[in-house]
C-alpha cells in the first residue's frame, strides 16, 4: 500500500489508520509561528460511521485506503433492511443495514444499479449518486397570485421524500434532485 504523508490528507481521500478506511472530509494545512507546519483533518470512519478530528504532524505518514468500487443492484427495502444484489447473478442476494446504506433509500428507486465501497472484501458503504431524477407522485395546485415571487410548494417524490419546489412542478413532472442538500435542482420532463 502507499504512504500518504501528512500533506496529502485532503478532501474525498481515503486512508487507512489504526486499520480502518476514513474518507477525508475536510483539511486545513497551517503553520504558525516557529513551529512545524500541521494538518487539521476531519474524516468518517467508513466502518462505524463516527466522524473525527484529528491534528496530522509531519512526522505522521498513513496509508493509502484499499477501497475498491463495486455495482450492486438495490432490489427493495424492508422493515429497515436494505437488499441488493450482484448485477451479474440476481440469485446472490445480501441485506445491509440502515447505517451502511445511510439516505439511499430516499432518493433510489428499486431495481437501480449504485457503486457500493468495499474494505478487505467487506461493504463500508454505498454511495448515493449526487444527483437523482424522481417523478412527482403528489403535487397541491399552484396558489394563484404567488407565482412571481418565487414562492415553493411541497410535493411527495415516488420514493416518498418530501422536497420544496417551484409553484409550476405538477404530478407526474419528473425532476432532478441534489442528495447532498436534499433541494430541488431542475425540472427534467413535464407530465
Amino acid at each position: 500500500m502507499a504512504k500518504v504523508e501528512y500533506s496529502q490528507v485532503l478532501p474525498k481521500k481515503t486512508v487507512e489508520m489504526d486499520g480502518d478506511p476514513y474518507l477525508v472530509l475536510s483539511s486545513n494545512i497551517s503553520k504558525k509561528d516557529r513551529q512545524k507546519a500541521s494538518n487539521n483533518v476531519r474524516m468518517k470512519n467508513l466502518r462505524t460511521g463516527n466522524v473525527i478530528e484529528r491534528t496530522l504532524h509531519q512526522s505522521d505518514v498513513l496509508q493509502d485506503a484499499d477501497i475498491v468500487k463495486q455495482e450492486v443492484k438495490f432490489l427493495y427495502e424492508n422493515r429497515g433492511e436494505f437488499w441488493f444484489c450482484e448485477v451479474e447473478n440476481p440469485s446472490q442476494r445480501f441485506n445491509l443495514s440502515a447505517e451502511i446504506v445511510g439516505d439511499l433509500g430516499k432518493f433510489v428507486m428499486s431495481n437501480s444499479v449504485v457503486e457500493a465501497l468495499l474494505f478487505d472484501d467487506v461493504i463500508m458503504s454505498i454511495l448515493t449518486p449526487i444527483k437523482v431524477e424522481l417523478k412527482v407522485k403528489e403535487a397541491p395546485d399552484a396558489v394563484k397570485g404567488n407565482t412571481s415571487s418565487g414562492a415553493t410548494k411541497e410535493v411527495m417524490l415516488e420514493t416518498g421524500l418530501l422536497i420544496q419546489v417551484p409553484q409550476f412542478i405538477n404530478q407526474g413532472d419528473i425532476v432532478a434532485v441534489n442528495t447532498d442538500t436534499v433541494t430541488y435542482s431542475e425540472r427534467i420532463s413535464k407530465a
